[in-house]
């Protein structure tokens, strides 16, 4: 007895400092791949050869060119947020709180469009909209309507997998007595079920105003100069203008706007937190019949459908449009990615093929592994006040990658890792810029898509496997490994998709004789020629469907109640 007391103090002598190390590795990979060169670049905005010089944003304020931008990016988000609200939360009923037949099909496709490359979708709606397209007549191509759609199309399934997390593990008790009480399904819904969902419908829109307000591919292939945001003109200025003293100004615009999004979708992500563990133990789904179903019901059924067609269209005339040569219809486009388009580019796109999947799975393990430690971390709940304050900030510093601009992080990589630190190497002629800046934009999705089990798992398991003397890495490996491994299967899913799509930082740090897919996509998209704009559209169905494949097989990882997507 003696021996195993000394055992088990041994053990929780040893504990904190493994706790100290789980949180030191992601923060140093954090600190040196993120914060370091977004810092640096952020910092020219304020000085001048090593001199506080605020002069920068009073003259970026002065032009009327970045009210402009600002507006639009604003109005841009704005619009998006909205329009994926009213469709989304229908959607999340239909495909979280009722039961049908392919339901699991149609929740992996309405997810595809959130990780699919953001050149691929724009791609896609140019080929929906240019001259020759289904909806040619509407002469949308290239208006603010379009780009609107395009966001939409993006982070309709953060909306319906978020909502609908919470939806289908809500208590239905609160509504059924509304409805006794006489209440109509339509005010049961507003009075009782809304309110309920009110935690996961702000993180959700929080969330995609997040995303549409740093949306950058999409909207530098269908808005161009006219409808440019504040990512794009980021890019402008670093890539066209080389003024880094501009693009500096606006990241901290950006920043602004981004600590804010984070701010209202952190709040609002905890209330929906405690909201989803009270109502676990009382999950219920109805079947869904067209002929027992209200008419409220059957709108919502009528219009989640519309969306699910409206979310195929695009990439069915994306995959027919490939197909048109010429000549007629053929393979053609498709036997030309084998070569490099008459010199257009420096690899074929089958090699950029390789490229990408080569850096998605180094990107891939870096992500799981940062995110795995920072989940694990997060998901304990200290006693003492100030460990759970850390935890907190711990938890909302790893988030902030998914709002900062890829842009901004792969220029200040690009920028500050030449000599780091003073010492005799470039670093950016290695090879591992690329996966490293792919992964520090994949870690928040890890984290996000792990965090909710680990919390999820009754602490007197640990409690009781520690009792009878397991140390505490045995106590992670028997008891929180086994349950969280699916959930840690749909997160290397997700970090693998997003690899595979991630154009904003990979445009900055891919060198020439190893571009990966999408960064393939734009540079063919740039050139003229039937020839390479045919490569462009084939190139992005093989990327399309590399995605979706990944994708298709995270939705048969997903662990049952796993519904949200961050």
């Amino acid at each position: 007895m003696d021996r195993h007391r000394r055992g088990l103090g041994a053990g929780a002598r040893l504990a904190p400092l493994g706790w100290v190390l789980a949180a030191a590795v992601p923060l140093a990979f954090l600190a040196s791949f993120f914060g370091w060169p977004v810092a640096t670049l952020v910092g020219r905005g304020f000085t001048t050869d090593g001199v506080l010089d605020l002069s920068g944003f009073a003259d970026v304020a002065a032009r009327p060119r970045t009210w402009r931008i600002v507006g639009q990016t604003l109005g841009q988000a704005a619009a998006g947020t909205v329009v994926s609200l009213l469709l989304g939360i229908p959607g999340a009923y239909v495909l979280h709180r009722c039961r049908f037949r392919g339901r699991g099909l149609v929740r992996a496709f309405v997810t595809v469009p959130f990780v699919l490359p953001t050149v691929v979708v724009g791609v896609a709606f140019r080929s929906l909209l240019v001259e020759g397209g289904p909806l040619a007549s509407l002469h949308l191509d290239g208006t603010f309507t379009a780009i609107v759609a395009a966001l939409v199309f993006f982070n309709y399934a953060v909306v319906v997998r978020t909502v609908g997390g919470l939806w289908e593990n809500l208590d239905p008790r609160a509504e059924q007595a509304a409805r006794a009480l006489g209440a109509p399904p339509w005010r049961a819904l507003l009075t009782v079920t809304l309110p309920a969902l009110g935690p996961a419908i702000a993180s959700a829109g929080s969330l995609v105003f997040l995303f549409c307000a740093t949306a950058f591919g999409t909207v530098l292939v269908l808005g161009g100069p006219r409808y440019g945001t504040v990512e794009t003109e980021i890019w402008i200025q670093t890539t066209q203008f080389l003024d880094l003293r501009t693009a500096s100004v606006l990241s901290v615009v950006q920043l602004v706007l981004v600590a804010t999004a984070l701010a209202v979708a952190g709040r609002a992500r905890a209330r929906q937190e405690r909201a989803l563990h009270l109502a676990l133990p009382t999950r219920s789904a109805r079947t869904l019949t067209w002929a027992g179903s209200g008419w409220g019901e059957r709108c919502a059924v009528v219009l989640t459908g519309a969306v699910v067609v409206a979310l195929a269209l695009p990439l069915a005339t994306l995959a027919v449009r490939s197909l048109r040569t010429s000549d007629g219809w053929g393979l053609d486009h498709y036997v030309a990615l084998g070569t490099t388009g008459a010199g257009a580019l420096s690899v074929s796109v089958w090699q950029a093929a390789v490229n990408s999947l080569r850096v998605a799975v180094d990107a891939t393990l870096l992500a799981v592994v940062v995110g795995g430690l920072v989940a694990l971390v997060v998901s304990r709940k200290p006693r003492r006040r100030s460990g759970r304050r850390a935890v907190r900030l711990l938890d909302a510093v790893f988030m902030l990658p998914l709002g900062v601009s890829a842009v901004t992080v792969g220029f200040g990589v690009l920028i500050t890792l030449d000599r780091p630190l003073g010492l005799p190497v470039d670093l950016r002629t290695s090879g591992l810029l690329v996966p490293v800046a792919q992964a520090v934009v994949a870690v928040p999705l890890v984290v996000r898509t792990v965090l909710p089990v680990l919390r999820a798992i009754d602490p007197r398991l640990r409690e009781a496997a520690a009792a009878m003397g397991a140390a505490p890495g045995r106590v992670l490996a028997t008891v929180d490994l086994p349950i969280v491994a699916r959930a840690l299967g749909l997160a290397v899913g997700f970090a693998f998709a997003v690899s595979l799509g991630e154009f904003g930082a990979t445009s900055f740090l891919a060198r020439p004789d190893s571009p990966t897919l999408p960064v393939v996509v734009f540079r063919l998209i740039g050139r003229p020629g039937a020839e390479s704009a045919g490569m462009a559209l084939a190139a992005s169905v093989v990327l399309a469907v590399m995605t979706a494949g990944v994708m298709a097989l995270a939705e048969r990882l997903r662990a049952p109640g796993q519904g949200g997507l961050l």
